[in-house]
């Protein structure tokens, strides 16, 4: 799973399913991999601009093994020399940016939503009711040449922003630069968005990932647990990382094979010195995640009819 979901394997398995289905598959922004794809890369970004002269577009490089933000950076041009530095050094996928975020008090964000894969075959998915959404720490501002490397402002990874001297570590799921995404919703809610087409939108494209990884995992998976073979099957809590247009439509990110679950965060006393503080937004969200995980892989399928519970998961 953590092969599947690298950035290179993910864009190559989307990009199939796009070529397939290119209006079901249009929630994943246009990829291309280095160094592979270096020169198709460039001219098709030339041809589009010389089809259309107005086109300012603005790209993020995401080397293939990075996480927690390592490494990203945004260019304006193909050419740019960071670019072509990079192309030796480390693989990665670059990614046409997006420039209209759906901002909340000014600000960016993303989601990440917990998706446990159950079972392959047959495929079985389920979509944790509630998520976390990722603050940036600086005000949004449309990429230009001056903001560029501004990173608090355009990547919506926690583990950088958590270096911000904006950064708000907070008790409330409402409010902090950490929020639950139950609490976004019910503030779009409030200004009439319909929530419930939001939802569906991202879970029609939770499914739609879902099922351009599995043919592949698939050939993995029977190769190490043959059909028929007794025992425990596997399963997998996935964290997929979504962006909201300013227009609602979910965009993925990416997807992560081993998303955190700790429910702290470090506080830093005095240089040096750290505590573990317990985040209130983590354990409401993470808890559930766990727990409902547990029940639904519960191998002895104990009955519950005792004990009804709801269950976190759609």
């Amino acid at each position: 799973m953590t092969e599947m979901v690298r950035k290179i394997t993910l864009s190559r398995a989307v990009r199939i399913m796009q070529n397939l289905f290119p209006e079901e598959y249009n929630f994943y922004p246009r990829s291309w991999i280095l160094p592979d794809e270096f020169q198709l890369f460039v001219a098709q970004v030339q041809m589009v601009k010389d089809g259309d002269p107005s086109w300012k577009p603005t790209f993020i490089v995401k080397p293939d093994g990075g996480c927690q933000g390592d490494g990203i950076y945004l260019i304006k041009d193909p050419s740019d020399i960071r670019l072509t530095g990079t192309l030796q050094s480390r693989p990665a996928v670059v990614q046409e940016y997006i420039c209209k975020p759906l901002l909340i008090d000014k600000l960016k964000f993303d989601i990440r939503l917990y998706v446990l894969l159950k079972s392959l075959d047959p495929l079985e998915i389920y979509i944790a009711k509630d998520g976390l959404s990722r603050f940036c720490t600086e005000p949004y501002q449309e990429p230009s040449p001056k903001n560029l490397h501004h990173i608090f402002m355009h990547l919506t990874n926690y583990s950088l922003n958590v270096h911000s001297s904006n950064f708000v570590h907070s008790d409330s799921a409402n409010t902090g630069s950490k929020r639950t995404f139950s609490s976004i919703l019910c503030r779009l809610s409030s200004k009439g968005v319909d929530i419930k087409k939001v939802w569906s939108d991202i879970i029609s494209l939770v499914i739609k990932t879902v099922i351009a990884l599995t043919p592949e995992l698939k050939v993995f998976y029977q190769s190490d647990i043959p059909t028929g073979r007794p025992g425990p099957t596997c399963f997998q809590i996935l964290g997929f990382d979504i962006l909201l247009m300013k227009n609602l439509k979910p965009m993925l990110l990416e997807v992560n094979a081993n998303p955190s679950m700790r429910i702290e965060h470090e506080h830093e006393l005095s240089p040096g010195v750290f505590e573990n503080v317990p985040s209130l937004v983590d354990e409401e969200v993470k808890v559930a995640v766990i727990r409902d995980t547990l029940r639904l892989m519960d191998p002895l399928k104990k009955k519950r009819e005792n004990h009804p519970s709801r269950c976190g998961f759609h």
